[in-house]
């Protein structure tokens, strides 16, 4: 009755503990949210300013089936002044969110038994894209003491004649890492498609994030509004690609998706031309969490062996509480009101972590924790 392969795709596990917690405040208990990665923050003003003008104005309509030609002028600009890189419109998709952008780009990609290289622990979802257009994903079992990140050399062991791409993603979900810049230059030197997701780009509190195009033009980033702009459910993202990629995905696009939203786009201009004040700002409040959710976890007893330095994660090592990642994230909602996600949702790596977001403010990172931790030192004294 349904298809095989769409059965076979998992839950994403984070949405169980969301959508479980959510059911829980609905019967009026309170939960600290340190699961989800969308910000708390808001969407800076200049940006609800724009849309909403956007809409006043009548632009509601159609687009280009690659997206405004302004606002891929002004991706252009970005990538330039942030890295130096010199990409033109034309090579430019804009989707409505980085998850299209992915179904198109691994349904031009793979073929029934073609394969993915990619980190594990992993996003959850980047297995499920490649498994529902019958592709392979092909992991490397990542070590925590390398922050858990792709090196060129395990790369290279996996390519293989039915290879069609490698994945990254730096900063990372769900470790927070980056690639460095030696190791990001190896792999793309390698040989195979390189996809770099970027969507943390911008959201780097130490150290340097590089884009893979810095390297070469003939890879493909992903790259969205989400996460810097806290802009989740304005749903906006988009693809920088090789010539020769352009007109097969718009040919996609045009089918499957037809264009993102018309004033949401003309928002996504001014996120990358006004913001920057409040960016900066927003770094430095998800910086200071940071730094306090580093240090008392580490209080409570979990392991961080590689500090996180971008995104808003910290994927901590829970195994001296408990080697079943998924019974301890929902014992911990339900005895304590803290939400949080476990390891397993990215990959079998990670079993027997825990994944905490601070993307919610210093207040509640702090109760929830201390929730967490006279939790945990019960069950060690019992």
């Amino acid at each position: 009755m349904f298809s095989e392969t769409a059965l076979k795709i998992p839950p994403f596990i984070v949405m169980d503990i969301l959508e479980e917690a959510q059911a829980m405040e609905r019967k009026g208990r309170e939960v600290i949210h340190l699961e989800v990665g969308q910000p708390d923050l808001p969407t800076p003003p200049c940006v609800q300013e724009a849309g909403i003008n956007a809409i006043r104005a009548g632009k509601t309509h159609y687009t280009h089936s690659l997206g405004l030609l302004q606002l891929r002028e002004a991706i252009c600009k970005w990538y330039d002044r942030s890295y130096g890189v010199r990409i033109t419109p034309d090579r430019i998709l804009v989707s409505p969110g980085t998850s299209p952008v992915m179904l198109l780009l691994f349904s031009l990609l793979l073929d029934p038994g073609d394969e993915v290289i990619l980190g594990n622990p992993h996003y959850a979802c980047y297995p499920n894209y490649i498994l529902i257009f019958r592709g392979i994903p092909r992991f490397i079992m990542t070590r925590e003491e390398a922050g858990f990140q792709l090196t060129a050399e395990a790369v290279k062991e996996k390519i293989s004649p039915k290879t069609r791409a490698v994945l990254i993603n730096s900063p990372s979900n769900p470790v927070g890492t980056l690639i460095p810049d030696d190791e990001m230059r190896a792999i793309a030197e390698l040989g195979p498609p390189v996809i770099s997701d970027e969507i943390y780009h911008g959201l780097v509190y130490e150290g340097r994030a590089h884009s893979i195009l810095e390297y070469t033009d003939r890879d493909i980033v992903i790259n969205g509004f989400s996460k810097r702009y806290a802009m989740t459910g304005w749903r906006l993202g988009y693809a920088i690609l090789p010539e020769e990629m352009v007109r097969p995905l718009q040919r996609l696009q045009q089918n499957f998706i037809i264009s993102a939203s018309d004033f949401v786009q003309w928002a996504g201009i001014a996120a990358l031309e006004e913001t920057e004040a409040h960016c900066a700002e927003m770094v430095r409040t998800y910086d200071e969490r940071r730094r306090f959710m580093i240090q008392r976890l580490r209080e409570i007893g979990f392991g961080i062996a590689v500090e996180p330095t971008g995104a808003f994660y910290v994927l901590a090592n829970a195994r001296r509480f408990s080697r079943d990642s998924h019974a301890l994230a929902l014992e911990l909602l339900r005895k304590t009101g803290v939400a949080v996600t476990p390891g397993i949702d990215f990959g079998e790596n990670a079993e027997g972590y825990l994944r905490f977001s601070y993307a919610n403010n210093l207040e509640k990172i702090r109760i929830g924790l201390d929730r967490v931790g006279a939790f945990l030192q019960k069950g060690k004294e019992s």
